[in-house]
């Protein structure tokens, strides 16, 4: 019973990781400068972008599993809730937000494969398919970009991100 009215520490380091990731996939370097479209799909991905390269830092770590769960599921709740705001109706929210699931594991899966293979041209691919329209593009400094945040996140002990303290390499002449 006291459960019911106790605060809930892994929620809060759940948000303590997500607010990060949603405040620096909205860097203005990315949309202003390295041409991602400023629009709700263009957000969506870089969010997306943001939350592969957490899920992969956490990805086969036992004491991570519920956490990661936790984060993807906050993230579609978030999701969720934008689309609603945005006028989205009951009916067609499934459909859409199924669609964001699928564009997102595609994501997930290309970022991780890429990583895990050392990166480069692969990564630049993955990222030029899911967050550009149109060549030329700046995919590349984007998945240079993507490296060594990963790196930095490989660099920080697990069991501090899942108490909720994440942190990404700031863009250089971003303000």
């Amino acid at each position: 019973m006291l459960t019911l009215f106790s605060k809930d520490r892994s929620a809060d380091a759940v948000f303590a990781v997500y607010t990060p990731i949603v405040a620096q996939s909205r860097r203005p370097r990315f949309y202003a400068g390295w041409g991602v479209a400023d629009t709700v799909t263009g957000r969506f991905g870089m969010v997306s972008l943001h939350m592969s390269l957490v899920l992969h830092r956490l990805r086969g770590e036992r004491q991570a599993a519920r956490f990661s769960q936790a984060l993807f599921d906050l993230f579609f709740r978030d999701m969720d809730r934008s689309l609603r705001e945005m006028g989205v109706g009951d009916l067609s929210l499934p459909r859409r937000i199924s669609r964001m699931t699928e564009i997102f594991y595609g994501l997930l899966a290309s970022v991780g494969s890429a990583l895990d293979n050392g990166g480069g041209a692969v990564l630049t691919a993955a990222i030029s398919r899911n967050l550009f329209d149109a060549e030329p593009n700046a995919a590349d400094e984007i998945a240079a970009y993507c490296l060594q945040q990963a790196a930095a996140l490989a660099g920080q002990p697990v069991a501090a991100i899942v108490s909720g303290n994440v942190r990404f390499l700031p863009l250089e002449g971003d303000d």
